[in-house]
Protein backbone atom coordinates (compact mmCIF):
# COMPACT_ATOMS: atom_id res chain seq x y z
CA UNK A 1 0.00 0.00 0.00
CA UNK A 2 1.59 3.26 -1.11
CA UNK A 3 1.32 5.93 1.59
CA UNK A 4 1.22 8.86 -0.79
CA UNK A 5 -0.92 11.65 -2.11
CA UNK A 6 -0.92 12.57 -5.79
CA UNK A 7 -1.86 16.22 -5.33
CA UNK A 8 1.31 17.79 -3.96
CA UNK A 9 2.33 21.27 -5.10
CA UNK A 10 5.97 21.97 -5.98
CA UNK A 11 8.66 24.54 -5.28
CA UNK A 12 7.74 26.57 -8.36
CA UNK A 13 4.17 26.92 -7.04
CA UNK A 14 5.33 28.85 -3.97
CA UNK A 15 5.04 32.64 -4.02
CA UNK A 16 8.31 34.43 -4.72
CA UNK A 17 8.22 35.93 -1.22
CA UNK A 18 8.19 32.44 0.32
CA UNK A 19 11.06 31.23 -1.86
CA UNK A 20 13.00 34.36 -0.90
CA UNK A 21 12.25 33.76 2.77
CA UNK A 22 13.67 30.25 2.52
CA UNK A 23 16.74 31.70 0.79
CA UNK A 24 17.27 34.12 3.66
CA UNK A 25 17.18 31.25 6.16
CA UNK A 26 19.75 29.38 4.08
CA UNK A 27 21.89 32.42 3.41
CA UNK A 28 21.62 32.22 -0.37
CA UNK A 29 19.22 31.95 -3.30
CA UNK A 30 17.74 28.54 -4.00
CA UNK A 31 18.74 27.55 -7.54
CA UNK A 32 17.52 23.94 -7.66
CA UNK A 33 14.66 21.97 -6.10
CA UNK A 34 13.55 18.36 -6.44
CA UNK A 35 10.10 17.38 -5.23
CA UNK A 36 9.97 14.36 -2.89
CA UNK A 37 7.26 11.69 -3.17
CA UNK A 38 5.34 10.03 -0.37
CA UNK A 39 3.40 11.21 2.62
CA UNK A 40 -0.06 12.71 2.95
CA UNK A 41 0.62 16.42 2.69
CA UNK A 42 -0.62 18.39 -0.34
CA UNK A 43 2.01 21.05 0.39
CA UNK A 44 5.54 21.18 -0.98
CA UNK A 45 8.23 18.68 -0.01
CA UNK A 46 11.44 19.64 -1.79
CA UNK A 47 15.14 19.02 -1.44
CA UNK A 48 16.72 22.32 -2.42
CA UNK A 49 20.20 23.62 -3.21
CA UNK A 50 21.52 27.18 -2.99
CA UNK A 51 23.92 28.84 -5.40
CA UNK A 52 26.84 28.14 -3.03
CA UNK A 53 25.93 24.44 -2.71
CA UNK A 54 24.13 24.41 0.60
CA UNK A 55 21.37 21.80 0.75
CA UNK A 56 18.16 21.63 2.76
CA UNK A 57 14.72 20.07 2.87
CA UNK A 58 11.75 22.44 2.67
CA UNK A 59 8.06 21.80 3.16
CA UNK A 60 5.49 24.55 2.88
CA UNK A 61 1.74 25.09 2.79
CA UNK A 62 -0.91 27.75 3.19
CA UNK A 63 -4.58 27.56 4.14
CA UNK A 64 -5.41 28.06 0.46
CA UNK A 65 -3.60 24.80 -0.30
CA UNK A 66 -4.94 22.98 2.76
CA UNK A 67 -5.85 24.60 6.07
CA UNK A 68 -5.06 21.49 8.11
CA UNK A 69 -1.64 21.08 6.49
CA UNK A 70 -0.67 24.69 7.26
CA UNK A 71 -1.84 24.28 10.86
CA UNK A 72 0.21 21.10 11.27
CA UNK A 73 3.31 22.80 9.83
CA UNK A 74 3.03 25.50 12.49
CA UNK A 75 2.63 22.87 15.19
CA UNK A 76 5.62 20.95 13.83
CA UNK A 77 7.75 24.11 13.91
CA UNK A 78 7.01 24.45 17.63
CA UNK A 79 7.72 20.77 18.29
CA UNK A 80 10.93 20.64 16.25
CA UNK A 81 12.28 23.68 18.06
CA UNK A 82 12.47 21.74 21.37
CA UNK A 83 14.13 18.58 20.03
CA UNK A 84 17.59 18.25 21.62
CA UNK A 85 20.81 17.86 19.58
CA UNK A 86 21.26 14.20 20.53
CA UNK A 87 17.94 13.07 19.11
CA UNK A 88 18.02 11.15 15.79
CA UNK A 89 16.07 13.85 13.97
CA UNK A 90 16.70 16.35 11.21
CA UNK A 91 17.74 19.78 12.51
CA UNK A 92 15.27 22.63 11.97
CA UNK A 93 17.21 25.51 10.39
CA UNK A 94 14.36 27.98 10.45
CA UNK A 95 10.73 28.69 9.72
CA UNK A 96 9.29 31.26 7.32
CA UNK A 97 5.78 32.24 8.47
CA UNK A 98 4.16 35.30 6.92
CA UNK A 99 0.76 34.63 8.47
CA UNK A 100 -0.41 32.86 5.34
CA UNK A 101 2.35 30.60 4.05
CA UNK A 102 4.45 28.61 6.48
CA UNK A 103 7.66 26.94 5.31
CA UNK A 104 9.83 24.67 7.46
CA UNK A 105 13.50 24.51 6.48
CA UNK A 106 15.44 21.46 7.69
CA UNK A 107 19.01 20.30 7.30
CA UNK A 108 19.04 17.90 4.38
CA UNK A 109 19.27 14.18 5.12
CA UNK A 110 20.88 12.19 2.31
CA UNK A 111 18.74 9.14 2.86
CA UNK A 112 15.81 7.08 1.63
CA UNK A 113 12.74 5.51 3.18
CA UNK A 114 13.05 1.93 4.45
CA UNK A 115 12.15 -0.76 1.96
CA UNK A 116 8.65 -2.22 2.36
CA UNK A 117 7.86 -5.01 3.00
CA UNK A 118 10.38 -4.39 5.75
CA UNK A 119 13.89 -5.82 5.49
CA UNK A 120 15.09 -7.40 8.72
CA UNK A 121 18.29 -5.33 8.90
CA UNK A 122 16.52 -2.02 8.33
CA UNK A 123 13.79 -2.92 10.80
CA UNK A 124 16.40 -3.70 13.47
CA UNK A 125 18.14 -0.39 12.79
CA UNK A 126 14.88 1.51 13.17
CA UNK A 127 14.02 -0.35 16.39
CA UNK A 128 17.46 0.51 17.79
CA UNK A 129 16.93 4.14 16.82
CA UNK A 130 13.51 4.37 18.46
CA UNK A 131 14.91 2.95 21.69
CA UNK A 132 17.75 5.48 21.61
CA UNK A 133 15.30 8.26 20.83
CA UNK A 134 13.10 7.30 23.78
CA UNK A 135 16.09 7.49 26.11
CA UNK A 136 17.21 10.87 24.75
CA UNK A 137 13.68 12.28 24.92
CA UNK A 138 13.00 11.18 28.51
CA UNK A 139 12.10 13.33 30.34
CA UNK A 140 10.27 15.12 27.55
CA UNK A 141 11.84 18.49 26.67
CA UNK A 142 9.78 21.44 27.84
CA UNK A 143 7.45 22.62 25.13
CA UNK A 144 3.81 23.01 24.07
CA UNK A 145 3.04 19.32 23.52
CA UNK A 146 -0.05 17.41 24.56
CA UNK A 147 -0.19 14.14 26.43
CA UNK A 148 -0.61 11.01 24.35
CA UNK A 149 -3.96 10.35 26.02
CA UNK A 150 -5.26 13.78 25.03
CA UNK A 151 -3.91 13.45 21.50
CA UNK A 152 -5.32 9.98 20.91
CA UNK A 153 -8.53 10.28 22.92
CA UNK A 154 -10.78 11.19 19.97
CA UNK A 155 -9.10 8.56 17.78
CA UNK A 156 -9.42 5.74 20.30
CA UNK A 157 -13.17 6.48 20.55
CA UNK A 158 -13.56 5.08 17.04
CA UNK A 159 -15.08 1.83 18.25
CA UNK A 160 -17.72 3.76 20.18
CA UNK A 161 -18.67 5.61 16.98
CA UNK A 162 -18.74 2.36 15.01
CA UNK A 163 -20.92 0.66 17.64
CA UNK A 164 -23.34 3.58 17.59
CA UNK A 165 -23.59 3.51 13.79
CA UNK A 166 -22.19 0.23 12.44
CA UNK A 167 -21.61 0.10 8.69
CA UNK A 168 -23.50 -2.53 6.73
CA UNK A 169 -20.28 -4.23 5.63
CA UNK A 170 -18.81 -4.50 9.14
CA UNK A 171 -16.72 -7.65 9.52
CA UNK A 172 -18.73 -10.35 11.38
CA UNK A 173 -15.90 -10.91 13.88
CA UNK A 174 -15.76 -7.19 14.62
CA UNK A 175 -19.55 -6.99 15.03
CA UNK A 176 -19.45 -9.87 17.51
CA UNK A 177 -16.61 -8.31 19.52
CA UNK A 178 -17.52 -4.62 19.58
CA UNK A 179 -17.86 -4.58 23.37
CA UNK A 180 -14.41 -6.13 23.83
CA UNK A 181 -12.85 -3.79 21.26
CA UNK A 182 -14.34 -0.71 22.95
CA UNK A 183 -13.15 -1.86 26.36
CA UNK A 184 -9.67 -2.67 25.07
CA UNK A 185 -9.29 0.74 23.39
CA UNK A 186 -10.43 2.50 26.56
CA UNK A 187 -7.87 0.52 28.58
CA UNK A 188 -5.18 1.31 26.02
CA UNK A 189 -5.89 5.02 26.31
CA UNK A 190 -5.62 4.84 30.10
CA UNK A 191 -2.21 3.16 29.75
CA UNK A 192 -0.67 6.02 27.77
CA UNK A 193 1.10 7.61 30.73
CA UNK A 194 4.73 8.65 30.77
CA UNK A 195 7.16 11.50 30.27
CA UNK A 196 8.79 10.56 26.98
CA UNK A 197 8.44 12.80 23.96
CA UNK A 198 6.83 10.46 21.42
CA UNK A 199 6.67 10.96 17.65
CA UNK A 200 3.24 9.27 17.39
CA UNK A 201 3.35 8.71 13.62
CA UNK A 202 6.16 6.19 13.13
CA UNK A 203 5.92 4.49 9.75
CA UNK A 204 8.25 3.90 6.82
CA UNK A 205 7.55 7.19 5.04
CA UNK A 206 8.46 9.16 8.18
CA UNK A 207 11.89 7.53 8.42
CA UNK A 208 15.09 8.01 6.43
CA UNK A 209 18.10 5.68 6.27
CA UNK A 210 21.41 6.97 4.90
CA UNK A 211 24.23 5.05 3.25
CA UNK A 212 25.84 4.22 6.59
CA UNK A 213 22.58 2.81 7.96
CA UNK A 214 21.87 5.78 10.24
CA UNK A 215 18.16 6.33 10.81
CA UNK A 216 16.55 9.77 11.02
CA UNK A 217 12.99 10.23 12.28
CA UNK A 218 11.21 13.04 10.41
CA UNK A 219 7.82 14.84 10.46
CA UNK A 220 6.98 15.84 14.04
CA UNK A 221 3.56 17.56 14.07
CA UNK A 222 2.00 14.92 16.33
CA UNK A 223 4.67 14.93 19.08
CA UNK A 224 3.24 14.23 22.53
CA UNK A 225 4.22 13.07 26.01
CA UNK A 226 3.61 9.40 26.64
CA UNK A 227 5.18 6.03 27.49
CA UNK A 228 8.67 5.22 26.20
CA UNK A 229 7.35 2.13 24.39
CA UNK A 230 4.63 3.83 22.36
CA UNK A 231 6.59 4.62 19.19
CA UNK A 232 8.00 1.08 19.09
CA UNK A 233 4.46 -0.35 19.17
CA UNK A 234 3.29 2.03 16.45
CA UNK A 235 6.22 0.93 14.27
CA UNK A 236 4.97 -2.66 14.47
CA UNK A 237 1.60 -1.57 13.08
CA UNK A 238 3.45 -0.48 9.95
CA UNK A 239 5.36 -3.77 9.90
CA UNK A 240 2.09 -5.69 10.24
CA UNK A 241 0.63 -3.70 7.34
CA UNK A 242 3.35 -4.76 4.91
CA UNK A 243 3.72 -8.32 6.23
CA UNK A 244 6.68 -10.66 6.22
CA UNK A 245 7.42 -10.59 9.98
CA UNK A 246 6.04 -12.15 13.15
CA UNK A 247 5.01 -9.04 15.06
CA UNK A 248 4.42 -11.01 18.27
CA UNK A 249 7.99 -12.28 18.11
CA UNK A 250 9.20 -8.73 17.51
CA UNK A 251 7.30 -7.57 20.59
CA UNK A 252 8.97 -10.22 22.73
CA UNK A 253 12.45 -9.64 21.33
CA UNK A 254 12.88 -6.06 22.56
CA UNK A 255 13.19 -5.10 26.26
CA UNK A 256 11.29 -1.85 25.63
CA UNK A 257 8.18 -3.77 24.52
CA UNK A 258 8.60 -7.23 26.07
CA UNK A 259 7.88 -5.91 29.55
CA UNK A 260 4.83 -3.85 28.65
CA UNK A 261 1.51 -5.00 30.09
CA UNK A 262 -0.05 -7.13 27.32
CA UNK A 263 -3.41 -5.46 27.95
CA UNK A 264 -1.83 -2.08 27.25
CA UNK A 265 -0.37 -3.32 23.97
CA UNK A 266 -3.68 -4.86 22.94
CA UNK A 267 -5.42 -1.64 23.91
CA UNK A 268 -3.18 0.52 21.76
CA UNK A 269 -3.64 -1.83 18.80
CA UNK A 270 -7.40 -1.81 19.36
CA UNK A 271 -7.52 1.97 19.64
CA UNK A 272 -5.58 2.43 16.43
CA UNK A 273 -7.68 -0.17 14.58
CA UNK A 274 -10.87 1.60 15.62
CA UNK A 275 -9.47 4.92 14.48
CA UNK A 276 -8.44 3.51 11.10
CA UNK A 277 -11.71 1.66 10.48
CA UNK A 278 -13.89 4.59 11.51
CA UNK A 279 -11.77 7.04 9.51
CA UNK A 280 -11.81 4.88 6.40
CA UNK A 281 -15.58 5.18 6.07
CA UNK A 282 -15.52 8.98 6.07
CA UNK A 283 -15.56 10.98 2.81
CA UNK A 284 -12.03 11.42 1.42
CA UNK A 285 -10.50 14.87 1.99
CA UNK A 286 -10.25 16.61 -1.39
CA UNK A 287 -6.59 17.52 -0.86
CA UNK A 288 -5.59 14.03 0.32
CA UNK A 289 -7.87 11.54 -1.47
CA UNK A 290 -5.69 8.46 -0.85
CA UNK A 291 -5.73 8.61 2.95
CA UNK A 292 -9.00 6.65 3.35
CA UNK A 293 -7.68 3.64 1.44
CA UNK A 294 -4.51 3.72 3.55
CA UNK A 295 -6.56 3.83 6.76
CA UNK A 296 -8.63 0.86 5.60
CA UNK A 297 -5.53 -1.13 4.73
CA UNK A 298 -4.13 -0.52 8.22
CA UNK A 299 -7.39 -1.56 9.85
CA UNK A 300 -7.54 -4.72 7.75
CA UNK A 301 -3.97 -5.57 8.78
CA UNK A 302 -4.62 -4.98 12.49
CA UNK A 303 -7.87 -6.90 12.90
CA UNK A 304 -6.37 -10.41 12.50
CA UNK A 305 -3.65 -9.48 14.99
CA UNK A 306 -6.28 -8.26 17.44
CA UNK A 307 -8.31 -11.43 16.96
CA UNK A 308 -5.28 -13.41 18.19
CA UNK A 309 -4.67 -11.12 21.17
CA UNK A 310 -8.16 -10.49 22.56
CA UNK A 311 -9.12 -12.95 25.31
Amino acid sequence: MDAATNRRIGWADLPASVRSGVGRILGGEVVAAVSQPGGFSPGTADRVRTADGRRAFVKAASPAVDERCARLHRREARNAAVLPPGAPVSRLLGCHDDGDWVALVYADVDGRHPVTPWRADELAAVQDTLETMARVLTPAPAGPVRTAARSLGPDFAGWHRIAADPPADLDPWVRAHLDELRAAADAGLAALTGDTLCHLDVRADNLLIDGAGTVTVVDWPWACRGPAWLDSILLLINVQLYGGHDTEALLRARPCTAGVDPAAVTGVLAGMAGFFLDGARQPPPPAVPTVRAFQRAQADALLPWLARRLP
